[in-house]
């Protein structure tokens, strides 16, 4: 038996659901299996246990669904969505985002603190190793704020290294981006990217989980989280990583999911180009340039127009100054709020693009 399309779930309903969500061994298709078999989630608790079994679920699910760990467990995250900026999506319901939605072990309850519109956006996950080079972190970071400028919604896993340069490189263009995490979102991990998803969620981008609030971060999470980062994109980008990196794992989920795979190439002699140069002989796009991913993906139908993609690079935060007036480097540093490396690695990254021009010490913005 099918679900009903988008049937309203009521507060018991939703309270069934948590309590379902924190069960020992009952993962997104088991408890489908569940919602399909009983109809609901509140019969299904109060289902017979002789039932479950019927179904082929471990005993350890049936006993566990009347703990008082559970049912606590429910009544704090009831306690949590009653807070702003904090939701639930659920995968029978029309705020569930479609794409993530088309894959066949979707999280069928999805946490999301910040904005949970967002995740309904034209998305594109960029991936990469923990221990990236500097190069590297580079690389991403130009890539994140040329593919937030088009428009794009910069998907990781906040993670350090490549997932965390890629969403603060979109933040710093006024883009948006989304986290998935590993963990529940009260058991953060890593806690060195805890400012940086604060900082998310507090300008409009949003940190997402499927794990129950005070799941740790148990090995076993990470590749599932994957599948979510690449479920929830059009496609992957795979900035560097070695040929065991997590990131080949979400590669090949997105592949699995018929989303398209982007890889950048590196030096023959860095292991950290290993991963791609794999992914590349696999059959992923070799990207050198934003360019190649924009035409990859030209039929997409929500894919910004040419026109708007050129009015979206003037959200750089150092053009908006310096359209207002020439700076020289160091006086950019206090309006923009930025180190001064930071600030003379921004710019020569435009004077490189064309959008930018050094003259006599001072900056100016070119109008193209």
């Amino acid at each position: 038996m099918s679900l009903p399309a988008f049937k309203p779930v009521s507060p018991a309903e939703l309270e069934a659901r948590l309590r379902l969500h924190r069960l020992p061994e009952l993962g997104p298709m088991r408890f489908k299996k569940l919602l399909e078999a009983f109809g609901s989630a509140s019969a299904a608790i109060s289902a017979p246990a002789s039932a479950w079994r019927a179904l082929g679920l471990p005993l350890a699910c049936a006993e566990a669904r009347r703990s008082s760990e559970v049912r606590d467990g429910a009544s704090h995250a009831l306690a949590w969505l009653e807070r702003p900026d904090q939701h639930l999506l659920m995968w029978d319901q029309p705020d569930y985002p479609a794409l993530l939605a088309e894959i066949s072990d979707a999280p069928p309850l999805l946490f999301v603190a910040g904005d949970p519109s967002i995740l309904e956006k034209p998305q594109l996950a960029m991936v990469g190793s923990r221990r990236a080079s500097r190069p590297g972190m580079d690389t991403a970071a130009a890539f994140a704020r040329s593919l937030a400028g088009a428009g794009f919604v910069i998907t990781s896993g906040l993670a350090l290294g490549i997932d965390a340069a890629a969403h603060q490189a979109a933040l710093d263009v006024g883009g948006q981006t989304i986290g998935v995490l590993g963990t529940g979102l009260e058991k953060f991990y890593p806690q060195r990217n805890r400012r940086l998803a604060d900082a998310m969620i507090g300008f409009g981008s949003a940190v997402v989980s499927e794990f129950p609030l005070d799941a740790g971060p148990t090995a076993s999470n990470f590749p599932r989280r994957n599948r979510i980062i690449s479920g929830l994109s059009l496609g992957v980008l795979v900035v560097e990583a070695s040929v065991a990196s997590g990131s080949l794992i979400t590669a090949r989920l997105a592949a699995e999911q018929g989303r398209e795979v982007y890889a950048i190439p590196g030096s023959i002699h860095h292991p950290g180009a290993k991963g791609c140069h794999q992914l590349i002989r696999d059959g992923a796009m070799l990207v050198e340039t934003i360019e190649h991913i924009l035409e990859a993906l030209r039929g997409w139908q929500r894919l910004p127009l040419a026109s708007d993609v050129a009015a979206a690079k003037v959200v750089h935060p150092l053009l908006i100054l310096l359209h207002a007036a020439p700076h020289t480097s160091e006086a950019l540093c206090e309006p923009s709020g930025w180190a001064l490396p930071k600030v003379l690695a921004a710019l020569t990254e435009l004077e490189m693009e064309g959008r930018a021009v050094c003259e006599n010490g001072r900056w100016f913005a070119r109008v193209s």
